[in-house]
């Protein structure tokens, strides 16, 4: 089976999805033939499949609070192997930090997951636009609903003067070039952002250190430069889904961060400030189901030997005034 069988069944429904958004437009007043009109379409993708992502988005949640959780054990590991650089010491190093994270059901990659359950669909629109102008001559079959008349429309339509198939390589237009470039200073500003943000409010001071801390950072400065330097060879149109997905992921991450903080971190200490200066309860049932939920992970992870105790939560000064009566 070839890379194109495999590829043929995303292609089929992120172009049904597209055509489908683009009706539901046009019905709705939206010229049909418009680049607006194409390039809502791609937004409206992003929407469908990000709303699809959710339920991982909620299990990424819980598996970056286990994470926290281990943080003290990890430390206790780097501690033990600290100044040893011999090959022996950093491989039994990597072994009980690997038996660490499979003894708590942990996985360190766990961020990663929404962008790798997008990455068929995303190859998949990136195909359907490149095959846009061979379908439109009529040297290709089309993909599902894009026939060689819907081809033909999608791909002589433009924005700012750019068709949503072009590219910044292999291009000689200034507008083209310029659409390009802004996409991707917007892709890889919003990508930094929300990886920032994660960083410096929803951790706590411990997450701050060690070998995880040491892939977060990275990861905050190594995906905006992937971006910047894989974005000129893609579409116009794929970058749009780029930089609209990674909006989604930043407004959703702010939400989260703002509503659901992680414990001991810089953002549930603003929310219970708000919440102070409001006159409002410091715990929401939300929250109190989320503090229940780290207890219990808290209980199992100790149970299995793989923490020393169950985690202390964080308790707020009215909490505390509370215990001592």
């Amino acid at each position: 089976m070839s890379f194109s069988d495999i590829m043929y069944p995303f292609e089929w429904l992120v172009a049904w999805i597209m055509y489908l958004w683009h009706g539901a437009l046009t019905a709705i007043g939206l010229p049909e033939a418009n680049g607006w009109t194409w390039t809502l379409s791609i937004v409206g993708l992003v929407v469908v499949m990000r709303a699809a992502l959710i339920p991982l988005f909620v299990k990424q949640i819980h598996a970056s609070r286990k994470m926290q959780l281990i943080q003290p054990e990890m430390a206790k590991i780097q501690a033990k192997y600290k100044g040893k650089n011999d090959p022996e010491s950093r491989q039994k190093m990597t072994e009980e930090t690997m038996a660490l994270y499979k003894d708590s059901g942990t996985n360190p990659f766990a961020s990663c997951l929404p962008i790798l359950a997008q990455s068929p669909f995303f190859f998949g629109l990136f195909r359907v636009l490149n095959s846009l102008d061979e379908i439109g001559a009529g040297a290709k079959e089309g993909i599902g609903p894009i026939t060689q008349q819907v081809a033909a429309q999608a791909e002589s339509s433009t924005i700012f003067g750019a068709q949503l198939s072009d590219q910044f390589m292999g291009s000689e237009t200034l507008t083209v070039k310029i659409v390009t470039v802004v996409l991707i200073i917007l892709m890889s500003a919003t990508t930094f952002t929300t990886q920032y943000q994660l960083m410096r409010k929803n951790m706590p001071a411990s997450a701050l250190e060690g070998q995880f801390a040491q892939q977060q950072k990275i990861m905050l400065y190594l995906f905006p430069i992937i971006f910047a330097v894989s974005g000129v060879y893609f579409p116009i149109g794929v970058l749009i889904y780029w930089f609209t997905t990674n909006l989604w992921t930043m407004c959703q991450q702010f939400y989260v961060i703002r509503r659901m903080p992680a414990p001991g971190s810089a953002a549930e200490k603003a929310m219970q400030e708000r919440r102070r200066k409001a006159g409002k309860p410091i715990d929401t049932p939300e929250e109190i189901r989320e503090r229940k939920h780290d207890a219990e992970m808290a209980e199992e992870l100790a149970a299995k030997g793989v923490i020393s105790g169950q985690r202390q939560q964080p308790t707020s000064k009215k909490r505390a005034k509370k215990k001592k009566k």
